[in-house]
């Protein structure tokens, strides 16, 4: 890996780069009305809802955040209002990256371009992007792909639109479920696991692992 040059550096955006806070979110929502167990449970199956509403075909990522809500709601027996679903989706351009993210961007940022390719909204995104300290070649959206990941079509258009193929990215990414299995599907050789504690490691998929963002200019020799 140390020896691979790649055109850009491509990333995962929430969660990899942006500390991503549905878990905090939903205990301000529900944490005085379920004890510790349930609300374990409901952050696991509200995480689960979310992955299973982004499968099909694209939809507002309102809606996701709607449905998924509604439904792990319903599943741990709490009244669901709608407003609540909205403060959740209107947070998430409120948050920002995890500490170690600005400088170790901005150091890899001065050699290679640097990529996001996000499940999030055209006009959620650009406030969390601003939040990271470095500039960015290009930034890519689920809305723009029509595809959330981990559905194939949203890398197929970011390759597209880079003008590039798999075998001339870097993809850095937390998560194996949205982005790590489908890279590594499409034939993305060259992919670093951020590991922040949201998945198991899983060596199957071929990856070098960084404890954070600090670690990524090493993997590249810089």
């Amino acid at each position: 890996m140390s020896q691979f040059r790649p055109k850009y550096v491509t990333f995962d955006c929430h969660g990899t780069l942006i500390n991503f806070q549905m878990a905090e979110a939903a205990r301000d929502l529900y944490g005085s009305i379920l004890d510790e167990a349930r609300m374990t449970e409901f952050i696991k199956n509200f995480a689960a809802y979310r992955l299973d509403e982004i499968m099909g075909d694209w939809k507002p990522y309102a809606e996701v955040v709607h449905n998924s809500l509604e439904r792990t709601c319903k599943r741990n027996n709490v009244v669901f209002r709608d407003e609540d679903a909205r403060m959740v989706y209107e947070r998430v351009p409120t948050w920002g990256p995890h500490a170690d993210v600005p400088a170790g961007l901005a150091k890899v940022a001065k050699e290679i371009p640097l990529v996001i390719l996000s499940n999030a909204m055209n006009d959620q995104i650009p406030s969390n992007v601003a939040k990271l300290g470095a500039p960015f070649h290009a930034v890519y959206t689920a809305e723009q792909a029509q595809a959330y990941k981990p559905r194939f079509q949203a890398f197929e258009y970011m390759f597209d639109m880079l003008g590039c193929g798999p075998e001339d990215i870097l993809h850095c990414s937390s998560s194996f479920r949205y982005d790590l299995m489908s890279a590594h599907d499409l034939g993305i050789r060259n992919k670093v696991w951020v590991n922040r504690g949201h998945e198991p490691a899983n060596p199957y998929y071929g990856y070098t692992e960084i404890r954070d963002i600090s670690g990524l200019p090493g993997v590249i020799g810089l």
